[in-house]
């Protein structure tokens, strides 16, 4: 079960809306979510994500090299931000039903 502090959801998330390279992908995350990915993290989930067909490198621009989400990476991102919405609204539901939330 993914998270939604998975690196691989993180970075599947960054680059839905636009292509970013390694250095502005970690910057987008730490800005939005608050969560730091290392460079061997991200490199390494990169990779992955590549491999798997869920991203794709485009041509480099100097020294950076820009990924983007390809249509197989949208369905998995939607299907993975799907299932944690369900467990997320699951979860608040019973602790307001226990009186733990207003």
């Amino acid at each position: 079960m993914a998270s939604e502090t998975d690196p691989a959801v993180l970075v599947l998330a960054s680059l839905a809306d636009e292509p970013r390279h390694g250095y502005a992908i970690t910057q987008d995350i730490a800005n939005s979510v608050g969560v730091v990915l290392g460079p061997g993290t991200l490199y390494g989930v990169l990779a992955r994500l590549e491999a798997d067909g869920l991203i794709e490198a485009l041509p480099a621009q100097g020294r950076r090299r820009p990924y983007r989400i390809t249509a197989l990476g949208q369905r998995t991102l939607a299907e993975q931000a799907e299932q944690m919405q369900r467990v997320a609204d699951l979860g608040l539901r019973r602790l307001r039903a226990a009186g733990a939330m207003p």
